[in-house]
């Protein structure tokens, strides 16, 4: 027998969330609690329904852990591709009504595939990397106030130290939680193994990029933005650029690059034929960044370290 999926799409809000069931030609808003998402979920016919919503950050966490537990197939939608889908169908109207219709319309027309089970380590390795990230962002504006000022009470200094300190225990909690998990663990082995890679870059690949060595080499580097794009118009051939994709993932790799380019003939030689084709230092990184991805999307796929 057949099963035809019940398309839902799902706008999500700080306090409620607008839903539009597809199946029944209709819209409501729930709260976004734990108790009411359960409620809802209770009255789904689980095995048919497919729930459709842009990635909100901590505001769709419940939701997600709910749809997995209830074993309910999702789809978490870049908001862009959403925006983008909107305007493509003529749907330039935006309410969280009309954008929780048009996410159920987006899981049907586009047959979207459902998302995989979230990692709980992964999610802790979200969470510690971010926070990092917030605290080293903080340290490098601290760094530029303390060039600026006499410091006259020693704040700046202090403030400083606590931040080392702070990132430092963060960095001890990261690893541990990697050693704690032997799968990912040994990814991080294997990643390190390539030049240029060392342990933040390997944490935010493993972390940011679950896809690694499970996609082709053109779709990881169009997930991270390093795919250039063309853009042409009849006899006209535009400039290829990069867009979109993970940006922090991007950003590791860019300094990755650099690394790999100083202590990797390999990667230099490479950079080295690049940047002699179109006399453009950061194209010839962005190219060794990329390059380097789709090494280690090979390496993960394959589960071998980097053969130089």
């Amino acid at each position: 027998m057949t099963i035809h999926p019940c398309f839902i799409g799902c706008d999500i809000a700080k306090h409620h969330l607008d839903l539009f069931d597809e199946s029944r030609g209709e819209g409501f808003r729930i709260d976004n609690t734990q108790a009411a998402i359960a409620a809802w979920l209770s009255s789904l016919d689980i095995g048919c329904a497919f729930v459709a919503f842009e990635a909100t950050g901590p505001y769709d966490r419940r939701l997600q852990h709910a749809l997995e537990q209830a074993g309910c197939r999702f789809a978490r939608i870049n908001p862009g591709r959403a925006r983008d889908f909107a305007r493509a169908t003529g749907r330039l109207a935006k309410t969280d009504a009309i954008d929780a219709r048009m996410l159920a319309a987006m899981a049907r027309m586009l047959a979207l595939a459902p998302d995989a089970a979230s990692d709980p380590t992964r999610n802790t390795l979200v969470s510690l990397h971010k926070r990092r990230d917030q605290l080293v962002e903080m340290r490098a504006a601290e760094r530029v106030r303390v060039k600026e000022s006499d410091d006259p009470t020693g704040s700046l200094a202090r403030l400083l130290a606590w931040l080392d300190e702070e990132i430092s225990a963060l960095e001890l909690t990261i690893a541990q939680a990697l050693r704690a998990n032997a799968e990912l663990a040994a990814m991080q082995a294997l990643l390190r193994s390539a030049p240029g890679v060392g342990p933040v870059t390997a944490t935010t690949l493993i972390a940011l990029m679950p896809e690694l060595g499970q996609c082709s080499p053109k779709a990881i580097a169009a997930l991270a933005g390093l795919a250039p794009f063309n853009n042409d118009s009849g006899r006209q051939r535009g400039k290829r650029a990069i867009k979109g994709g993970r940006s922090r993932v991007r950003r590791a790799l860019y300094m990755a690059a650099l690394a790999a380019i100083r202590t990797s003939h390999r990667f230099k030689t490479f950079y080295q034929a690049v940047k002699a084709r179109s006399a453009a230092t950061k194209v010839a990184i962005i190219a060794v960044a990329r390059k380097l991805l789709t090494v280690l999307n090979a390496m993960a796929k394959t589960k071998t370290a980097f053969q130089p």
